[in-house]
């Protein structure tokens, strides 16, 4: 079978700057929907670009990579409920057609709720995105007029067809933390994001910061092995601004190929952009200096740590190539 991956998007700028609020590794789920008959609406959660299997057909007809509901032959339309892993406000929402082009929903909408205790009975709804015209196989860039921090989505499709991938940015909005409290400044689900990375031939970077260990090698940020000197490297931006007390470096999984050595580098930089920060990384000072990297293993390190400022982004250099599965920055959130 030949498989197609969708082509990426390329967001504005300040969106960048966001994080995906709808992404599954925050523990974002679908509630409910009308109908899910020939996708299920979960699809459309996944971290992955949407990819299009041709001659792949299940028990109701062509398999799609998203959410696709069977065409309507009565009035009305079709919806479906997301919670949110986290608490957000939105800045902006990216909804995605990718390979859908005979069956693609004519327009959308989304409406948004503050429910954190999941009782939605009686809820009020507020637009947040006007009812839009999409078209076939497109990525539709839009900006949310969303201050208020919210839980949950509706997203409305007119009158039916199937969505790829809904993307929703913003930021994480702790509302309840206890500031002598540890945490994991840079987990995905406190608004941690990757900035730039050197490569990511076999897996992402963005893996480094989800939840629990790894579950495989392929659950980790592995790069391919290097053929020229230097080292690989990525750019963290913390999610919550703090004084860094603790790090794990986890290299689960990775045993033949894990990296000889790790250092980290750290600043707080404020209002710089991505572009800017990229060259800019090489020169920041050392939040932790080279240390040797083992097997399968969680190293940690609180003695070793160099800086005791609060910072908001760190580089994680990997060197010289390799895998490693997690990365945890634990410290206060700043006053």
């Amino acid at each position: 079978m030949t498989i197609t991956i969708a082509k990426p998007v390329e967001l504005p700028t300040h969106l960048k700057k966001l994080v995906n609020l709808a992404d599954t590794r925050m523990g974002t789920q679908i509630v409910c929907c009308s109908d899910e008959f020939f996708a299920k609406a979960e699809r459309m959660l996944n971290a992955e670009p949407a990819q299009f299997v041709e001659g792949k057909y299940d028990d109701h007809g062509k398999w799609m990579d998203g959410w696709e509901t069977r065409r309507k032959r009565e009035a009305g339309y079709d919806w479906c409920i997301i919670r949110l892993g986290v608490t957000g406000k939105i800045s902006g929402v990216d909804l995605d057609t990718s390979f859908f082009t005979g069956n693609y929903p004519a327009s959308a909408s989304i409406e948004a709720c503050y429910a954190p205790n999941d009782q939605l009975d009686g809820v009020v709804w507020q637009e947040i995105l006007p009812n839009t015209p999409l078209s076939p196989d497109h990525h539709h860039v839009l900006e949310v007029a969303q201050t208020d921090p919210v839980t949950h989505l509706r997203l409305n499709i007119y009158p039916d067809g199937g969505i790829a991938r809904l993307r929703v940015y913003g930021q994480v909005v702790l509302e309840k933390f206890d500031p002598t409290q540890t945490l994991d400044l840079a987990a995905l689900k406190n608004g941690g994001r990757i900035v730039a990375y050197s490569d990511a031939h076999f897996g992402h970077p963005t893996n480094l910061l989800n939840p629990g260990r790894g579950i495989n090698m392929g659950d980790g940020w592995e790069t391919k092995r290097r053929r020229a000197p230097g080292y690989d490297w990525c750019i963290i931006q913390l999610g919550q601004v703090g004084a860094i007390e603790k790090i794990e470096v986890d290299t689960a999984h990775f045993k033949g190929n894990f990296p000889a050595f790790c250092s980290i580098q750290a600043i707080y930089a404020d209002n710089a952009t991505d572009a800017q920060l990229i060259p800019q990384s090489m020169f920041w000072p050392y939040l932790l200096s080279e240390q040797p990297l083992s097997m399968d293993h969680i190293h940690e390190y609180i003695q070793q740590i160099l800086i005791s400022e609060k910072v908001n982004y760190i580089r994680l250099n990997m060197i010289p190539d390799g895998g490693i599965s997690r990365i945890r920055l634990w410290g206060k959130i700043a006053q």
